[in-house]
């Protein structure tokens, strides 16, 4: 991992199921970090995103989601400097983008609900022993530390089946669904609209068809209510916690639970 350190289809809960999401989620973690080659070479080409199908076909049951992932080797931006410059004007680097891919920026609740929700995932990382990368410069609520998150979860899953360890895969049954509902599932698909009308026929939309499409089988699988499309973006005050101030220093609103860094988004 990078940025983290160490329903009405019910798919069979076997080890080869949970391998499958958790390549569909590192998919998504990679996607949604700054392009690289990696994401060249495991997202666009056709031999990446064929392999990628299989294990989606696996985890609908269906074509609809491997027909998302195929048609990401079909866009029109296949070099890495048309990506890096997509994923800058639709991400920029701060909070307010014109796609912000931070879960604690969508929402009207208090704005006392943002830190809140930031502690709770910190906790949710520290229980299973992960931290944020600070190497990384990244926000532990952005879309990619939570993709990577239930990657590390589906991989754990896999573990505690091959193993027999049944409290084990309670524990992360448990984790991912609670996860599901509060977090990733509540504010992805808002996220992967937005993303699709942003970037229509890009690279990016075909991604976030895929993120939509994916969170919405893994809510429906483990029987949470898959968030809405809409959500609203919170207003910008004064009194927001600066996460995205890029000052380099640790967040004085939330000491100890994030870091805002150089970079952002």
């Amino acid at each position: 991992m990078q940025a983290l350190e160490s329903g009405t289809h019910k798919e069979s809960n076997t080890a080869d199921s949970a391998l499958c999401r958790a390549a569909l989620y590192s998919a998504l973690a990679l996607g949604f970090r700054p392009p690289s080659s990696e994401t060249v070479t495991h997202l666009l080409s056709p031999e990446g995103t064929a392999i990628l199908a299989r294990s989606a076909a696996l985890v609908d049951g269906q074509t609809t989601l491997a027909s998302h992932i195929l048609k990401m080797a079909g866009v029109e931006e296949r070099s890495l400097p048309s990506l890096i410059a997509s994923y800058q004007r639709l991400f920029g680097h701060t909070a307010c983008s014109a796609v912000s891919p931070y879960e604690t920026e969508y929402g009207n609740e208090s704005l006392f609900q943002q830190p809140q929700e930031m502690r709770d995932l910190a906790g949710f990382y520290r229980a299973f022993g992960l931290r944020l990368n600070v190497a990384e410069h990244e926000r532990l609520d952005h879309i990619s530390c939570e993709c990577e998150f239930m990657l590390f979860l589906a991989l754990k899953e896999v573990y505690a089946l091959e193993h027999a360890d049944t409290a084990m895969g309670e524990e992360t049954s448990k984790a991912v669904r609670l996860f599901l509902r509060d977090h990733l599932g509540r504010f992805g698909p808002t996220f992967a609209k937005k993303l699709v009308g942003e970037d229509q026929g890009g690279f990016y939309a075909a991604l976030g068809e895929v993120c939509f499409s994916f969170l919405k089988c893994e809510c429906e699988r483990v029987g949470v209510t898959v968030g809405p499309v809409d959500l609203g973006l919170r207003p910008v005050t004064d009194e927001r916690v600066p996460m995205g101030c890029g000052s380099g220093t640790e967040c004085t609103a939330m000491p100890g639970v994030c870091e805002s860094g150089e970079g952002e988004g």
